[in-house]
């Protein structure tokens, strides 16, 4: 690679394997090597380029450590040897002449919230600048170094995730990238959206926006976001979107990809860590978990495994049931990583994640008071069992790694509302009966999902490099829906949807001349959608829509195209366009079923990112044209529901920047600005027979509204200090201050309500080792109330002013100690 871009500081700690030089076609060949003394990221760089070896570290730290010159014709391993010699550092070969640098072996290491630390006490720093390690951005399936990365991409390492963190799953993501948002229903239950694509409040028989992975595998589908734990991750990867030719439907806003640690093949040890949690106005919270590491023959098998779980206390009041701090959230889980390394090319891993979360009752109140109450007549309890499992097989065959994955993840989501009124149900009437006696609306989603995929990928120099694969995937979804009216039940039609589809993908990357790089993708997908009817007559079901049930299928080619012009070693200018699309499906209008099809977007984006030692910046626009938008809507009763309501268009703005003005104190900051309209309305598919004359006005008002959830200004900043107070103890802090503008519920003028317009904080204090750390967090510092969704119960959204406030300010006491 020529010219070293400095890219450390863009992010503070680098967890992923860093990928140095061009693989060449005789890795493990002796080369003529001549490499000068002097800091280990300029050398490391240089040896790469001489022997066609990749090699990295985790901890950027060591991007200063001086190691010693050589000179000679000597291999990858024989060079490495000599020049970490006297450091305290080893090369240890993780793959076919890839090598990974790292101290000699520890326990575990904390997954402390880190900044960029200072380089190590014992060295001191030379004089001259020195490149720092180069960020790879491994969600392009080849590895691209994120200097020539063309598109937004924020990455978050596991060190920058405290065990606080960890326990807040998802939420943990949004709190870090701004260009990332969720709806609050509640844990377990909740949709993320990126860069202003976002479809409905709701969760339906529609496909996310959002393609969420774990590692290679994908983890949800027309389901909603698990939040998974983010305990013991290596690194997180946000790839803003569309992402269609790699990750294919369903990644119309972006990619989320959570990459967990794996199995450490030659390290023995673990960590347990607990926490106790105040919340002010509400009951205590808690949570706990342990994390092994076990090498169990010879470096060639290993086992990781984790357990944890969590109670957040409730904090909201009841006063129609007399009940105080009803929502407290109970979550239990656990993984387990098997890594077989039979040779020095062949990697195996075999995993398994399964979790739970409960809640008691709904996240929300109703404005007014002290933004923590609200009336309800019954309890509305919400419960996520998810799991997965995964085999992934990885074969080095010189300079072309295959990977092959196969993956199954369920999901059952259980929901229950308060619903109408057993009078406004007989009676079809929305006017209110206060003696009506009260009613539960109950839904249960079935969420299963086989994927398979196979590629071939070649990382060549400065990014260039080409990735071919297939993948296969079979989801179906089941939904059933009950009203229970106390001395009567009444089922309700429910729904079916599966879908299977067949995906040939591929991408190459050229450099037609110095420091340009063309990129060139493509991905054709042959989908095939059916459904059916649950728990009613199929004629009932179908009377509105007869061939709703019929089988259809649909062949799509989404291309793609992206350049990047490094016009200095520090600055890349890049453009892109690229497409996504989700197929369609049939979904319950009151009790009859009906066919909503497929959308697509298309974006074209443009922007820049500089890199210096201690100061980074990026800044990108987007512009989306989004046709057929699938939304998922309520009709006159509240009953959700799922149609296609227009064409859109999106414009994006993103700026993100890092400073560390000082060693040890870092400064980074970002903000999201977003302007979205539906421009044209589909009327005639949307008001169709059997539909109530106020779902018929509501939809004809959106010819002009904006999309939902995704506020119009996204801002955060956050500070990181850390300071030597011994030899071996650290004193830490972090800090983050994040503004969320104001955006809608939905589509429509019974979802238009406002929300969001509120600043959420966060602060964390660190003291101890690497072995063993006391913490204290605390949360929403001014106690503020907000609005993060304006949902509780959809039956109750004309008549109630509901929204979901922050958890009150809290603290939290924790420690972790390592073995």
């Amino acid at each position: 690679m020529s010219g070293g871009v400095n890219t450390a500081l863009s992010i503070p700690v680098i967890a992923a394997a860093l990928l140095i030089g061009a693989p060449a076609l005789a890795l493990e060949k002796a080369a003529d090597v001549n490499v000068p003394a002097g800091g280990l990221g300029k050398a490391i760089q240089l040896l790469g380029r001489q022997s066609g070896a990749s090699i990295g570290f985790r901890d950027s730290r060591l991007t200063r450590q001086r190691v010693k010159a050589v000179q000679g014709r000597l291999t990858p391993a024989q060079a490495l040897g000599q020049m970490l010699e006297g450091t305290g550092l080893v090369a240890r070969q993780v793959a076919a002449g890839t090598y990974l640098i790292e101290s000699v072996p520890q326990p575990l290491a904390r997954p402390a919230p880190v900044s960029r630390a200072p380089a190590p006490r014992a060295v001191t720093a030379p004089p001259e600048e020195e490149p720092a390690a180069e960020i790879v951005v491994t969600g392009t399936k080849r590895g691209v170094p994120l200097n020539v990365y063309p598109g937004g991409v924020q990455i978050v390492t596991g060190d920058a995730l405290s065990l606080a963190d960890g326990a807040r799953g998802s939420d943990a993501i949004s709190t870090k990238v701004a260009s990332v948002v969720s709806t609050h229903l509640g844990p377990g239950r909740n949709k993320l959206f990126i860069r202003g694509i976002a479809d409905s409040s709701f969760v339906g028989p529609t496909q996310a926006t959002v393609g969420q992975y774990w590692g290679n595998s994908r983890i949800t589908y027309s389901a909603p976001d698990p939040s998974l734990r983010l305990y013991d991750i290596g690194s997180i990867e946000v790839l803003e979107g569309p992402q269609g030719t790699l990750y294919g439907a369903g990644s119309l806003g972006g990619v989320v990809r959570v990459v967990p640690r794996a199995p450490d093949l030659g390290v023995s040890g673990g960590m347990i860590w607990a926490g106790a949690q105040a919340v002010q106005h509400g009951q205590p919270g808690s949570d706990g978990g342990v994390v092994v590491n076990l090498p169990l023959k010879d470096d060639r098998v290993a086992l990781r495994a984790l357990a944890f779980g969590s109670i957040e206390g409730g904090y909201i009041d009841d006063t129609g049931r007399n009940l105080k701090d009803i929502n407290d959230v109970r979550t239990v889980g656990g993984r387990a990583s098997l890594r077989f390394a039979p040779t020095a090319d062949w990697t195996i891993d075999l995993s398994g994640v399964g979790q739970r979360i409960s809640g008691a009752d709904g996240q929300y109140a109703e404005r007014g008071g002290n933004g923590l109450t609200r009336s309800s007549r019954i309890a509305q309890p919400y419960r996520n069992d998810y799991w997965l499992g995964d085999l992934v097989v990885r074969k080095q065959f010189g300079p072309v790694e295959m990977t092959s994955s196969f993956g199954y993840a369920g999901q059952h989501v259980f929901e229950q509302f308060e619903g109408a009124e057993l009078a406004n149900l007989v009676n079809l009437s929305l006017e209110p009966r206060p003696n009506a006696a009260p009613a539960a609306y109950l839904q249960t989603d079935r969420i299963s999902m086989v994927t398979a995929e196979t590629r071939l990928a070649r990382r060549g120099p400065d990014g260039t490099g080409w990735v071919i694969g297939l993948s296969l995937l079979h989801n179906e979804a089941r939904v059933n829906r009950l009203m229970d009216l106390g001395a009567l039940s009444v089922v309700l039609t429910g729904v079916r949807n599966q879908v299977d589809e067949q995906t040939l993908y591929g991408e190459t990357s050229i450099e037609p001349a110095e420091r340009l790089i063309l990129t060139f993708g493509g991905r054709l997908t042959h989908s095939r959608l059916s459904g059916d009817s649950e728990d009613v007559l199929r004629t009932l079901a179908f009377r509105i829509d007869p061939t709703a049930d019929k089988a259809r299928s649909e062949t799509r080619l989404l291309p793609s195209a992206a350049l990047a012009y490094r016009a200095t070693d520090r600055l890349t200018l890049f453009a892109r366009y690229q497409e996504g699309f989700r197929p369609g499906g049939i979904a319950v209008r009151q009790d009859f079923v009906q066919r909503f099809k497929g959308d697509r977007v298309a974006t074209t984006e443009a922007g820049a990112r500089y890199n210096a030692r201690d100061f980074s910046l990026s800044l990108n626009a987007s512009w989306s044209r989004w046709r057929d938008i699938q939304a998922d809507l309520i009709d006159g009763f509240g009953f959700p529901t799922t149609a296609n309501v227009g064409d859109g268009r999106v414009l994006s703005v993103g700026l993100s920047s890092r400073w560390q003005p000082v060693d040890g104190l870092s400064i980074d900051a970002s903000l999201y600005l977003n302007d979205s309209h539906i421009a044209s309305r589909n009327t005639a598919r949307l008001i169709v027979a059997g539909v109530s004359s106020n779902l018929s006005a509501d939809l004809a008002a959106i010819n002009t509204e904006r999309l939902p959830n995704v506020a119009d200004a996204t801002g955060r900043i956050g500070v990181s200090y850390v300071a030597p107070l011994s030899r071996s103890l650290d004193f830490q802090v972090n800090g983050f201050g994040r503004y969320v503008g104001k955006s809608t519920l939905g589509i429509g003028a019974i979802l238009g309500q406002l929300q969001g317009d509120y600043l959420d904080t966060g602060l964390e204090f660190r003291v101890g080792t690497d072995r063993q750390a006391v913490t204290l967090s605390f949360t929403n510092l001014f106690d503020a109330r907000g609005n993060r969704f304006a949902l509780g119960s959809p039956f109750l959204v004309r008549e109630r002013n509901q929204i979901t406030p922050l958890q009150p300010r809290s603290v939290r006491l924790g420690f972790n100690l390592s073995f």
